[in-house]
């Protein structure tokens, strides 16, 4: 449990800076006043709505069912510039590194490995395979389906990374830091939501 209080509690600042990649600002300035006003900021009560909150219904709700897709997708041979491509004309922040047979994943690469691996060190997108710039398997913080809302954020936040793939025995899926923002958003809402209905009558 401390650990995912140091998650809340940093939560914030993780937010600030996962915005600035996917301009989602009117949703994170919701989160952060749920964050504010207390040790906790003020969400104990928000911290027991997300308990029943899995990743599978995040997965489902963006109906990732499309897993090896290109927009989703990549392998290891391909060149760097056209992940990077990939990712810019789909709007997205990473993409799974899949193994030749099929469903299983080699790794991830995101937005940051090019600009570290490939900007900062001057080597050629042309030339430079995903493979060498990618997180290997091995090296990979993956939740499954059923893992908490909670332990994600926990994760993520800990390991400082804005992506995380859902690995059932093989990949089903991909969370980044944007759809537990709107999980947190969407669960709150829902909770002022009966509020409002509670008191206007409309509960018996």
């Amino acid at each position: 449990m401390q650990g995912i209080v140091r998650a809340v509690r940093s939560w914030q600042e993780t937010l600030k800076i996962a915005i600035s990649q996917h301009s989602c600002r009117r949703e994170t300035n919701q989160v952060e006043k749920l964050f504010e006003g207390s040790d906790l900021g003020a969400s104990s009560s928000m911290l027991k709505g997300l308990e029943n909150i899995s990743v599978a219904e995040i997965v489902s709700s963006k109906g990732d069912g499309s897993i090896g897709s290109p927009w989703l997708s990549c392998r290891a041979n391909d060149t760097a510039i056209d992940a990077v491509q990939n990712m810019a004309r789909n709007n997205i922040g990473s993409l799974v590194v899949l193994k030749p047979e099929g469903q299983h994943i080699a790794g991830i690469v995101t937005e940051r490995d090019y600009l570290k691996k490939i900007i900062a060190d001057g080597r050629s997108p042309i030339y430079t395979k995903v493979g060498e710039i990618m997180t290997s398997e091995d090296k990979l913080v993956s939740v499954t389906s059923d893992t908490n809302i909670l332990k994600a954020m926990q994760l993520m936040t800990e390991n400082r990374i804005r992506h995380v793939p859902v690995i059932d025995g093989k990949l089903v899926g991909m969370i980044s830091i944007v759809d537990v923002v709107r999980a947190v958003v969407e669960q709150q809402n829902g909770e002022l939501k009966r509020l409002n209905e509670y008191i206007k009558g409309e509960y018996y």
